[in-house]
């Protein structure tokens, strides 16, 4: 596994130079499980997207906004983790930031007993 802060260090930098501001890098892939650490500099965005059956979003460092429609969803920020909206929404970086994304690409539904 990945040492984080390294991580988050190594993708922040490419970020800088990346024409969009952001990077991004799988760490978890395990069967519906999938983990991944995006760094993004302030004023960059991830596009309007839907989420998966399930996903929530933890700030490692800096601070976002995750918005519906161009409205404020909500904003997180360094050790704060947000469980991400089921709405298809956009994340724009406040300041510069790296972010952990946690999905879940497949919810199995159990059998009412």
């Amino acid at each position: 596994m990945p040492d984080l802060r390294t991580l988050s260090t190594e993708l922040l930098a490419a970020a800088r130079t990346d024409p969009h501001g952001r990077s991004a890098q799988l760490v978890v892939n395990d069967g519906e499980l999938r983990q991944t650490v995006l760094a993004l500099v302030a004023g960059a965005r991830l596009g309007e997207h839907s989420s998966p059956p399930a996903a929530s979003l933890q700030a490692l460092s800096g601070h976002v906004r995750v918005e519906v429609d161009d409205t404020v969803q909500q904003e997180v920020a360094a050790g704060e983790l947000w469980q991400l909206t089921h709405e298809r929404h956009s994340v724009v970086a406040i300041e510069d930031s790296v972010l952990l994304l946690t999905t879940v690409t497949n919810v199995a539904t159990l059998p009412h007993g």
